[in-house]
């Protein structure tokens, strides 16, 4: 008879599983994330700013496919792609084949975890693109990943991410409620499958859970479910964070064209640098 999980564990079991459930496949990911443009132009502006001043390494922590990592890569950037899942770098590897031998020069895929790597180099920039650090759901993980930022800045080096702005009325969705939305081609067996998403939010932990689910209208037996958590950083909270893990807020935004941070911003930037000793 098989041991029970203690709620402890059953937590981590549910937290592990909406970290890497939906990065098990490179090709869905591409086709979820095929119209995000806005992030790339602008992670693509800060290598470029690293190159002008004659800087151009960058470390991408949570590099996925590539999406982000590629495209400083054809700017010029030589850019080391730090990723937990290996679907997510084997997708990178195949998508970075194609392109010109120059780029594929500039980039080179490690697998790690972004609050242990160590790679014995410093950069002049750190990306952690596309609410990366949402997969830090407790402050010692929050900890460890911001000193692993600052084991790879390099003097003066900078400190650029993204994480979503938390929603009050989507924290307070009705959690027995599907919501529906478009349905989805699998791209793996060309499927069309029904498409709806549910949400719970656990407000002492401040770690929303969205499960996707998968149903195929032509065999019942045929749904699965992706769960995916994430982890909400209040702004000031966030600030606070930064702060007494000995890191400066340079700049701060609420959208990718560099507008300011509002009360309905989507998204939060920081650019931030390591605090002098």
């Amino acid at each position: 008879m098989t041991k029970p999980l203690t709620p402890k564990e059953a937590r981590h079991a549910i937290l592990e599983a909406g970290t890497r459930a939906h990065y098990e496949d490179g090709a869905y990911y591409d086709q979820a994330y095929r119209r995000r443009r806005e992030d790339v132009a602008f992670y693509v502006e800060e290598a470029t700013r690293s190159l002008k001043h004659g800087k151009g390494s960058v470390l991408e922590l949570g590099a996925g496919t590539g999406r982000i990592a590629i495209s400083m890569a054809r700017a010029g950037a030589d850019v080391v792609c730090v990723d937990l899942v290996p679907a997510m770098l084997e997708r990178a590897e195949t998508r970075v084949a194609k392109e010109p031998r120059a780029v594929r020069e500039r980039l080179t895929f490690k697998q790690g975890d972004m609050r242990s790597v160590r790679l014995r180099k410093r950069f002049p920039l750190v990306v952690a693109p596309f609410n990366t650090f949402m997969h830090l759901y407790e402050l010692r993980d929050v900890e460890r990943a911001l000193a692993t930022v600052k084991a790879h800045l390099a003097p003066r080096g900078r400190f650029v991410f993204d994480v979503m702005v938390p929603d009050p009325g989507a924290l307070a969705r009705d959690p027995m409620r599907v919501y529906r939305a478009p349905a989805i081609r699998w791209p793996s067996d060309g499927k069309k499958y029904r498409y709806g998403e549910t949400f719970h939010y656990d407000p002492i932990r401040q770690v929303q859970l969205v499960t996707m689910i998968f149903e195929d209208p032509d065999d019942a037996d045929n749904t699965f479910i992706t769960p995916l958590a994430h982890r909400q950083f209040f702004p000031a909270e966030l600030e606070a964070l930064l702060h007494y893990n000995g890191f400066s807020i340079e700049d701060r935004f609420g959208d990718f064209e560099r507008g300011p941070l509002l009360p309905d911003s989507e998204s939060q930037i920081i650019v931030a640098r390591a605090r002098a000793k």
